[in-house]
Formats: C-alpha cells, structure tokens, sequence
C-alpha cells in the first residue's frame, strides 16, 4: 500500500511539474468579433494541439488603433510574444527589427500558403510571418435587377467595355429606379482596375508614375459617373460605401470583398445576389486585385520565441484554417483549402467566398500596401478620383496633379 501511494505521488508530482513547465505565450490581435473567434480557436479547437505541445495560448485583444498599440508596446519592450501584422503596416514594423524573420519551422508552414501572400510579407529575401487569412475584391450583382431589366448577369469572362454594356442597359430599361454602381473616390476600389492594365505603384527606382495605363484605368472608373452616366458617388445616395447602396437594392453591382457577406446577411436578407471575379482589362487580357491581408509575427525581442514560433504553427495549421473557413468568419490562407467542400455549397455565401479567393490566385495582384509611405501614399490619387467625380477637374487635369504630388513624395 505504501509503495501505491508514493507511485502515485510520483505522478501526481510528474504531472504537476509538466503543468508547471508550460510556456505562456501571449498573441494580440484586434477586438470585436476576432475576441470570440480566437477564443474560441485557442480554448477549444486546438486546445488539445496547444496542450501538446506545452503551451498556454492567451489572446490579448485591443480595442482601437492596433497598428498605434503594437508600434508603442514593441518600442517600449512591452510587446506580446506574437501579434498581427496587417500587410498595410508590414514594412515598417519590419524596418524596425522588432519582427524576427520566419523560423525553418514557419518557413515550412508558409510554403502551403497562396504564394501572393507569403510574397506580400517578404523583404529583402526573408518572410515575416505567416499570412493567417485574406480578402480580395470581387463584384456583387443582384439578380433581381438584371432579371428586371433583361440582361445577362456579370460574369468572370466579362471585360471592362462588357460589364459597361451591361450595367448602361439596365439603367436605360430601369432608368430612375437604379444606379448601375456606387463609383468611390478610393484606391481600394479602383486599384484592380488600374492593376489589370499592367500598371504598378512603384516602378523599379520606387518611383510612382500615372504612365498611359494607369490613365486608361482611370478614364474608365471615372467615365462610369462622368461620361456613362451609370455610376453614382455613394454620398448621393446616403451611403458611406458600396456594400450601403447594394443591400439597399439602389444599384445592380458592388465592388467588395468577403466582408460584405455579413452585412447582407444582417441588413438585406431576402436579396437574392450572385458574385463574380473583378472585369478583365480589354487592353492587356488581364485583371488586376488587391490583397488585405494580415500574418502571425513574431516579437524579435519575445521571451519565449520557440513557444511563440510553435503557437503561429498551431494557428496556421490546416485543422484551424478549415474550422474558420467553415464558420464563414474568414478566407483561409492555405492555398489547397480552395478545394473545400465550404467553396462547393450551393449559397450566395459560399459563392462569394470562393469568389473571393481566386481574386488572390489569378492576374496581377498586388499587396494594399505602400512600403515606407504608408496609407498616406492613397492621398493624390484619392483626391484625383473625387476631384473628377465631382466635376472640379478633367481627368487629364487630375492626374498631372497627383502626378507632382507623387514626384515631390518619392524623389529621391
């Protein structure tokens, strides 16, 4: 009976020592729905794969300017062990060499990512981090519309001049009663299109020039409003953005990503929509996209960079990247998982998901992000695109002034 107890002592001792010698690694990220997802992720889905490994997984979640609290927290030593480093932001955070480059074990993970990731969080040769999910932008139409006035849905075949056709015919059958589409003053929106002709932000001596394609992009977006007459600026109608004039049935298409499945979900239920992969340039042959993205990196200066290392692993792993793409929360970034089952559902969702995701795989796609000029590189053309949307410039003006600004931002 002795020997039992003290046996059983033992591994009462030996388990308490392996519960004790577990390494806490502190993840952050943003609040809002991402609390309950990761939560959710850590604590239940790879509780058992974390455990294993002797880790104990806590998600800090901030509220606010995410890019302002990392910044702050790895300058001031006070940084988790591993955090999101959304792609707009990489390279400064990078530049800063508080980000450790990618382990031979996360190396490995992030060859089974859509390559256009991985190369959006590569410099100088060397990965930062692992791309844990995406967005693209992809176009919306609403069926009900095109059923109405008798034309043929918007498909991936289409060119720019085909979807022009398109929506010119639904608004000369339904006149008044709809807009072909909510036109925003915002690279994000045009950038696919300027993207498809073969244009770039930075030339190799990382200059930014509006060359003969960016224009022919340019004249098309803005001729929608200014010359074709079926494009309308989203304030008109009330709305901050394209999804707000879409799920209020007052155009027949919108420009965005996987982010507004929810919203129709929530605020237009009953509206029955098809999506489609952004119009090709009938010029080059090609389209063009942008990917919002956002990677697992690491604190260079962590205390427990091996545990942060595995965690990311864990995180990025296939059995975790199936379970968000099946909750519908997220586009994996896992480039097989275009082969899911989720992509084969017969729903507007699914649909729009898997839509979505070829928008990273195919034609010239660029990160949305801006090296050392950051988002402030948007601006000229940000405010060339309103200026002719509401009438104060012709295009040619419009582009020679974002033309100056962006002379005098990258000079060298």
């Amino acid at each position: 009976m002795k020997k039992t107890l003290t046996a059983t002592a033992i591994i009462a001792a030996s388990f308490g020592l392996h519960a004790a010698e577990k390494t806490e690694v502190t993840i952050a990220g943003w609040g809002g729905n991402d609390v309950v997802v990761l939560n959710k992720l850590v604590n239940d889905v790879l509780a058992d794969d974390f455990d294993k490994a002797g880790i104990e997984v806590k998600y800090q979640a901030v509220e606010g300017d995410f890019s302002q609290f990392i910044t702050n927290s790895l300058s001031a030593g006070t940084a988790p062990d591993a955090f999101y480093i959304d792609v707009v932001f990489a390279n400064t955070m990078v530049q800063s060499g508080k980000v450790a480059a990618n382990s031979a074990e996360l190396t490995s993970v992030a060859k089974h990512m859509i390559p256009s990731l991985n190369a959006s969080f590569t410099l100088h040769g060397d990965q930062y981090g692992v791309a844990k999910d995406f967005n693209t932008i992809a176009l919306q139409y609403n069926k009900d519309i095109f059923d109405d006035a008798g034309v043929d849905y918007p498909t991936s075949e289409d060119s720019w001049d085909q979807l022009r056709n398109k929506l010119v015919a639904v608004k000369q059958e339904l006149g008044d009663e709809v807009s072909g589409v909510c036109v925003m003053p915002d690279y994000a929106r045009f950038a696919p299109f300027a993207l498809a002709t073969g244009w770039k932000p930075f030339n190799e001596q990382g200059q930014t020039v509006l060359d003969e394609n960016f224009e022919r992009a340019f004249n098309f977006y803005t001729g929608l409003v200014t010359e074709d007459e079926v494009g309308i600026l989203a304030t008109d109608l009330g709305q901050g953005w394209g999804g707000g004039c879409f799920g209020t049935e007052e155009t027949a298409i919108a420009l965005e990503g996987n982010w507004i499945s929810g919203y129709l979900r929530d605020k237009a239920p009953n509206l029955p929509y098809g999506t489609t992969m952004m119009p090709k340039d009938p010029v080059s042959g090609e389209r063009g996209n942008l990917l919002f993205t956002v990677a697992w990196g690491i604190n260079a200066d962590g205390k427990n960079i091996a545990a942060a290392q595995k965690a990311v692993e864990i995180l990025t792993s296939q059995e975790a990247q199936e379970w968000v793409l099946d909750s519908g929360l997220a586009l994996p970034s896992r480039e097989s998982l275009g082969k899911s089952e989720f992509f084969s559902q017969n729903t507007a969702e699914s649909n729009l998901a898997q839509q979505v995701f070829k928008g990273a795989l195919e034609g010239n796609v660029e990160p949305f992000s801006f090296g050392q000029h950051g988002t402030a590189w948007m601006t000229p053309i940000n405010e060339a695109l309103n200026s002719v949307l509401l009438g104060q410039m012709s295009q040619k003006q419009a582009i020679k002034m974002a033309q100056d600004k962006y002379n005098a931002m990258t000079a060298k």
